[in-house]
């Protein structure tokens, strides 16, 4: 085996409830427009706007009861709580009908997004890394492992400073997970390790250091954290 240059960051990974061993994360794949009052209230239609897909790096992944610092270069940080979905096995082409078995568990994420970039590079047509891909940008609640039953509608809410800003219900999603996953295996090979944030409904809205969030999902841990000052270098 080649010698590395320099040893390698830790694995990233999350919690799983109710044990210590953690789920290692190979890589987040994200769906946006996937629920219909989220994309009227982002000025388009649900029919002409079909879901899309963008990824974040795997260490964006943060703890639940982080202190999440204020990216830099926005001045528009918004919040998005999403089901999560992480994966056991994977695979290409998946069969919707059997797609769930590939599912390891489920839990509440934050797809934390600098909104000034994002409609920006939609304004020119380029990609949305940088609105959406940097750093800890993915704070995620313990995983509920699918023994407790696999997760296809319950309310999804959001607060912030205990304000309720989000509320509505998994089922409302225009891709359930089943064709999720079914359209991913056709773009990528779906791995053991690999997390999906499904969607965000609507009353997405900004974000300030000194925030206080906390978001969840029916049946899932609540995820809490805070918005940090930037870090300085």
């Amino acid at each position: 085996m080649n010698e590395l240059v320099f040893a390698p960051p830790p694995v990233p990974s999350v919690a799983v409830a109710g044990v210590r061993a953690r789920f290692p994360v190979h890589r987040i794949y994200c769906v946006g427009r996937n629920y219909a009052d989220h994309v009227r209230e982002m000025g388009a239609t649900p029919q002409a706007e079909p879901p899309v897909f963008f990824a974040k790096p795997a260490d964006a992944v943060q703890d639940n009861g982080s202190a999440v610092p204020y990216p830099p270069s926005t001045a528009n940080l918004h919040h998005e709580i999403e089901l999560v979905v992480a994966l056991g096995s994977g695979g290409r082409e998946l069969d919707p009908a059997r797609a769930l078995e590939c599912v390891y568990g489920y839990a509440a994420g934050n797809d934390l997004t600098r909104r000034d970039l994002q409609l920006q590079a939609k304004a020119r047509g380029a990609p949305w890394d940088t609105g959406k891909g940097f750093d800890a940008s993915a704070p995620v609640a313990a995983l509920r492992p699918v023994a407790a039953g696999h997760l296809t509608r319950g309310r999804i809410w959001l607060k912030v400073n205990g304000a309720l800003r989000q509320e509505s219900d998994v089922a409302e999603m225009l891709l359930p997970v089943t064709e999720i996953l079914a359209a991913l295996s056709r773009l990528y090979l779906l791995r053991a390790g690999d997390l999906i944030f499904t969607g965000t409904p609507a009353g997405v809205g900004a974000l300030v250091p000194g925030d206080a969030v906390e978001g969840g999902i029916e049946g899932l841990e609540v995820l809490r954290h805070t918005i940090a000052p930037q870090e300085r270098a």
